[in-house]
């Protein structure tokens, strides 16, 4: 189904979410449409932010928004979804457009199966009217299944579009930025300089181009742990492990848009101030792993935001040759310490995936530690 007819079946006039790869044409229409930061779009920090900004549009104008989401993001929206937008708290009807990363019959990576089969259920089981929308979905259907539940929304209900692969259509937006550093090479320095430290990586692309750069190297993975789900809480699993082992270096392998996701993390981190600890933020300014639709980023000055939180933080890297001057620092520092690396948009496209399964992933690790 084309977007634009998917849109018009459910009569929405403002968007507010977290980007996905099944929902990359909407996502992408979107941004062609209304751009990432304007009164009808916003590319919102977590799939709970995005839920709450809803709300405010509700309660502005009466009318009902449209939340996207990937299902993995469902954990953040719970809590506004059945304390702030329930026809048993506040009343406020959304909808909701939810890309079903893990759903039947179809392969997907491992932290995806769990939340995949329980995404449905859970969607019922909170009171959300849902629709599976498949490939040969028509947007006469959608408009005929809107105006059946429509009693339900005017009572304060919510509903939503489970989306299956395939079952949108837009042709894809290219995104790219100023900057030339590649991720993975940026990845390769930091190893150079990693010695014995435990990294842990973000989710998306950083992960797994740490997994392929241990491989090429003829290295093992038990000084890794690869945050294969959980976005935006590789910084708390990692204070986690600095904590308790102080003679352990430990770096973080962060993305703009994991940290923007659950920022709070780095006042915990500052506020605990492990000296073992090293924040690296690999920041792209895009949701890269997901299509490439930015974040937020771009308007931060996440040096400042560290310093202010009690990192000890090293000068931006924008190039290769600056990185491999801040990681000399690195190699002495004895206090937490955070350093932004600017890098390009993009990856190799035959990337592949960890071979590992995240089980054995969590052994290898805990066996280092020990």
């Amino acid at each position: 189904m084309n977007v634009s007819e998917l849109i018009s079946a459910l009569d929405a006039e403002f968007f507010a979410g977290v980007p996905d790869s099944k929902l990359r044409p909407l996502v992408d229409y979107l941004m062609d449409t209304y751009g990432a930061n304007g009164p009808a779009h916003m590319i919102a920090a977590n799939e709970g932010s995005a839920a709450a900004l809803a709300a405010g549009y509700h309660l502005a104008t009466g009318k009902m928004p449209l939340i996207y989401l990937q299902n993995s993001g469902l954990g953040n929206t719970i809590n506004p979804l059945l304390s702030l937008l329930h026809k048993e708290v506040y009343a406020i009807p959304c909808i909701f457009v939810i890309g079903w990363r893990g759903e039947p019959d179809l392969h997907d990576e491992p932290q995806h199966l769990v939340q995949g089969r329980l995404s449905l259920p859970l969607l019922e089981t909170m009171g959300v009217k849902t629709m599976v929308l498949t490939r040969d979905a028509t947007s006469a259907e959608v408009a005929s299944w809107m105006k059946q539940i429509r009693p339900h929304l005017e009572e304060g209900g919510q509903c939503a579009l489970l989306v299956r692969d395939g079952a949108l259509d837009y042709p894809k937006r290219k995104y790219a930025n100023a900057h030339p550093l590649r991720r993975e090479d940026a990845i390769a320095r930091i190893l150079d300089a990693a010695g014995d430290a435990v990294i842990v990586a973000t989710t998306g692309k950083t992960g797994r181009e740490l997994f392929e750069l241990r491989e090429q190297r003829g290295e093992d993975h038990a000084h890794d742990f690869l945050t294969v789900g959980s976005m935006g809480h590789a910084g708390a699993i990692a204070l986690g492990i600095a904590l308790h082992r102080p003679q352990q270096r430990v770096i973080i392998l962060d993305g703009d848009g994991a940290a923007l996701m659950h920022m709070g993390a780095l006042a915990t981190i500052g506020a605990a101030a492990p000296p073992n600890l090293i924040h690296i933020l690999l920041n792209n300014e895009a949701h890269e792993s997901v299509g490439g639709a930015p974040t937020a980023a771009s308007t931060v000055h996440f040096p400042a935001v560290a310093e202010n939180l009690g990192y000890h933080v090293l000068p931006t890297a924008q190039t290769a040759d600056e990185l491999t001057h801040a990681l000399l620092q690195l190699h002495d520092a004895r206090a937490l310490t955070f350093l932004e690396v600017r890098t390009a948009v993009g990856s190799r496209a035959d990337l592949g995936r960890p071979t590992t399964t995240p089980h054995e992933n969590k052994e290898a690790l805990m066996e280092t530690l020990r």
